[in-house]
């Protein structure tokens, strides 16, 4: 399995950027497709995942901002960012895995794994 991410890039704040990932190889018929990122320092962050169903989630850092979709034709899972802000700025990662989201009360969240990754892709916000 391959997950590959295009190129980021760097943009002022409250521009927007648009990430793709092309992923190729993986054969699940129930499976999750997430963004991570990881800033210089921190700790990798998830923030959003898309299952097979098409439903989605968001961590709060970028809920309303960024959008996760997938492209089933062309096997492409893209990254929507807006209102980009300093803060945002990180390597992000596109990582593929078997599951679905569920709903786990109070909230949906994903049961999936975190298989295959792709090798990272720079974004730059600057103020």
């Amino acid at each position: 399995v391959h997950m590959v991410e295009t190129v980021g890039g760097s943009v002022q704040a409250g521009g927007s950027l648009r990430l793709s990932c092309a992923a190729s190889g993986y054969t699940y018929s129930r499976y999750c497709m997430f963004w991570f990122r990881q800033s210089p320092g921190k700790e990798r962050e998830r923030i959003a995942v898309i299952d097979s169903t098409g439903r989605t989630s968001y961590e709060d850092s970028v809920k309303g901002r960024f959008t996760i979709s997938e492209d089933k034709s062309k096997n492409i899972l893209y990254l929507q960012m807006d209102s980009l802000k300093p803060q945002d700025t990180a390597m992000y990662y596109c990582v593929a895995g078997e599951g679905a989201i569920r709903f786990s009360f109070p909230t949906w969240r994903p049961f999936c794994d975190y298989t295959y990754w792709g090798q990272g892709t720079q974004v730059t916000v600057s103020s």
